[in-house]
């Protein structure tokens, strides 16, 4: 079984032209950690900063060819390490992940869901239907074929109403930062195989450059905690999403170093299994 180390850099619903070279940041570093030759996927092209359907429209044929790729990764029992710029690249990375590991749980780190739809949605953002594509709640045109079952969502603090009833209807498991969180993600996890996306606003503000800004979140010590436990299980990939390379267009690169830092119990797990 091999690892893939891959960074997304075409369009994916960006509000502004940070995420495309942050991705790069990470997968140089990732390269430099791991000995990984990094794949380039999509073409870098300004932001649109427009509704879901046209950002939808615009990155479709780079998505097209992430999710063609990351085929290509899990064909033969590969494992992913991915640097996906925005949340709406898992439009074509988790369609791709369930063609061939079904069996595999969605631990989402999040400050939001990304469970609402083109119907639902009140802020028009892409990536705020990223992860109800591939569990069948709308067709992106990429595919799904994972259920709300295999979901396990942890940190979200920014959910609207139609993302809570459709947790609660569908019985999603939720696990809001605070005491107790690490076991029940044990819990949930439940021995089953592991795909971990992290979307770096679940991060406490301030700690690395993000999209959106929320309170209460994870410290780095929190995540190398939650990566440790998670390390415990069969990983088959994770996918940093939202890294920004800087905290504003006109500052200097920030170092995504202490956030790979805090993941290297995963990382380790994915490059080196045994």
């Amino acid at each position: 079984m091999t690892t893939t180390l891959t960074y997304f850099q075409g369009r994916a619903g960006d509000h502004n032209d940070l995420a495309i070279p942050g991705a790069l940041a990470l997968a140089k570093w990732l390269s430099d950690i791991t000995g990984l030759n990094p794949v380039s996927v999509g073409e870098p092209a300004p932001a649109l900063n427009t509704g879901w359907s046209s950002e939808l429209t615009a990155a479709m044929p780079d998505l097209k060819k992430m999710k063609a790729h990351m085929e290509s990764v899990f064909t033969h029992g590969g494992r992913s390490l991915a640097a996906t710029s925005r949340c709406a690249v898992s439009l074509a990375t988790l369609p791709a992940l369930a063609k061939y590991r079904p069996d595999a749980c969605i631990v989402w780190f999040d400050s939001h869901a990304d469970l609402n739809t083109p119907s639902s949605t009140e802020s028009g953002y892409l990536g705020g239907l990223a992860l109800s594509g591939p569990t069948g709640l709308w067709d992106s045109g990429l595919g799904s074929g994972f259920s709300l079952a295999s979901v396990i969502l942890v940190g979200q603090r920014d959910l609207d109403a139609f993302e809570k009833k459709c947790i609660a209807e569908n019985s999603v498991a939720y696990i809001p930062l605070g005491d107790n969180y690490l076991e029940q993600l044990r819990q949930n996890i439940n021995g089953r195989p592991v795909y971990i996306h992290l979307d770096c606003d679940v991060m406490e503000p301030g700690i690395v450059p993000t999209d959106y800004v929320h309170p209460q979140g994870m410290t780095l010590n929190d995540l190398e905690q939650a990566c440790s436990l998670l390390a415990e299980s069969t990983i088959i990939g994770l996918e940093i999403a939202e890294f920004q390379n800087a905290w504003t267009p006109d500052s200097d690169p920030v170092s995504p170093s202490e956030l790979i830092n805090a993941l290297l119990p995963v990382i380790n797990k994915i490059v080196k299994p045994n």
